[in-house]
């Protein structure tokens, strides 16, 4: 999704790389102690931050969406793919 949305032009590798970078840097000075297993949780956050910035989602749909995800996966049975109504 990231590279899709850098393609199309809505933000530069520069912008993605900060907003990365700081999505890292509030996460260790929140306690993350960084082993590498929470990489992609920094990567999910900097892209929902940059999406914001740019105006591509809003805080509601953002959280309407995580809201869908998280009562997806509930109902999914381990080992299903998880599938949003």
């Amino acid at each position: 999704m990231t590279l899709a949305l850098h393609e199309r032009g809505m933000f530069s590798w520069g912008e993605w790389a900060a907003c990365l970078n700081e999505a890292i840097r509030d996460a260790q000075a929140a306690g993350d102690a960084d082993h590498g297993d929470t990489y992609y949780s920094h990567w999910l956050t900097a892209l929902e931050r940059i999406s914001a910035i740019k105006g591509l989602v809003t805080d509601d749909s953002l959280l309407r969406r995580r809201d869908a995800w998280d009562a997806a996966a509930r109902r999914t049975p381990h080992g299903q793919p998880i599938e949003l109504g």
